[in-house]
């Protein structure tokens, strides 16, 4: 081959090289993503898991080392720890949070842990696309929480993220290694970012092409007392609009917003309309709205009213376990379980049934 001819073929073959590897498994270190959603935001988590490898007791203020410290390597002179291994750990939040209760806006951050034997530094910071914490710089840091360092009884082998103890706006993110366990709350305002939400679908026009969407995005509204007055708008056009419809659901949302408002006659009104449209699962579902509003005196008028009107129903005798049992009689709610077991042979229901009775047995809150 001539000098020429092996010349360009070396430079294409290099650069086959440099642009077209193979994908090989990561070396040593595992590759992981964990998310969860809390409400309806989304959050993930990127991170490379290092293992312990027979390093029990010398990874903590030895592997790890302790605060912001000069790494040799790189720009910074006072790096944390990269929380991971490899590239940055990164964690993204699909709406703004709090981070044990101080504010963190929409957005996907390096995350970054300056550890100590007690307590650790949570570093958030706007530059996401690192390698490691080598070039680390305090300027981009979004938000710092210091939490408190936990010891667990059995060591982890891989770094790993977690989420426990979630509840409807909240959840606690921990990162677990060797006997260490480094837990932190992430909230949200959920109530806020569900009436966001509602109001890009209404502009996006989808809304508009079914009541049900306007429908329940109002009754959420009604439900939670949250932005009432445009909730009843919604109510409104889930009624009057083209693809409107006057039912069950649509009209006793709109009066449950008009008696929110202070216009209760015109809500009274409205309610005699509406019940007797409502089937026996209409009013079942009414009656527990009342109650999470904890309007429980009405939520077991309006389940008395379905039990006489549909005696044969299940859900007639559910709304009678909730009104009583919202009232305190849990003897009665018990047997109101009992009789709504002979009215159906479905599997399911029966098993929901006797989940229930277990729940009220043991004090635990009911159709939430």
């Amino acid at each position: 081959m001539k000098t020429k001819q092996l010349a360009t073929f070396l430079l294409v073959f290099c650069t086959m090289g440099l642009s077209a590897q193979i994908t090989f498994p990561a070396d040593g270190n595992k590759k992981a993503s964990v998310s969860e959603f809390i409400g309806i935001t989304e959050v993930k988590i990127m991170y490379s898991r290092p293992g312990v490898k027979g390093r029990e007791d010398k990874i903590w203020g030895n592997l790890v080392h302790y605060g912001f410290a000069d790494l040799g390597y790189g720009t910074s002179k006072a790096a944390p720890w990269r929380a991971g291994a490899n590239e940055n750990t990164t964690i993204e939040f699909s709406s703004d949070v709090f981070i044990e209760d101080q504010p963190l806006p929409q957005g996907k951050y390096g995350f970054f842990i300056a550890m100590g034997e007690e307590k650790a530094t949570l570093v958030f910071s706007k530059f996401n696309t690192a390698w490691g914490s080598f070039y680390y710089k305090e300027k981009d840091d979004a938000l710092r929480v210091e939490v408190p360092v936990q010891n667990l009884d059995e060591s982890v082998e891989w770094l790993k993220y977690e989420f426990s103890d979630q509840t409807k706006n909240s959840a606690v993110v921990s990162l677990q290694w060797e006997k260490v366990k480094i837990p932190f709350k992430v909230s949200v305002d959920l109530n806020k970012i569900q009436v966001e939400t509602f109001r890009r679908e209404v502009d996006s026009g989808i809304f508009y092409r079914y009541w049900q969407n306007l429908q329940m995005a109002a009754n959420y509204c009604l439900v939670n007392n949250v932005n009432l007055e445009e909730a009843l708008g919604w109510a409104d056009r889930s009624i009057n609009s083209y693809f409107g419809e006057s039912n069950f659901k649509t009209l006793s949302t709109y009066a449950g917003l008009l008696g929110k408002l202070g216009r209760q006659q015109e809500a009274d009104s409205i309610m005699q309309k509406a019940l007797p449209m409502g089937t026996g699962q209409d009013l079942f579902s009414y009656g527990i709205g009342l109650n999470k509003m904890e309007q429980h005196e009405k939520a077991l008028k309006v389940s008395k009213t379905n039990y006489d009107k549909n005696p044969e129903d299940v859900y007639a005798h559910l709304g009678m376990v909730s009104g009583h049992y919202h009232l305190g009689d849990t003897k009665k709610a018990l047997k109101f379980c009992e009789s709504a077991k002979e009215k159906t042979t479905n599997q399911m229901f029966l098993s929901y049934i006797e989940g229930l009775i277990k729940d009220i047995n043991e004090g635990n809150e009911i159709f939430k």
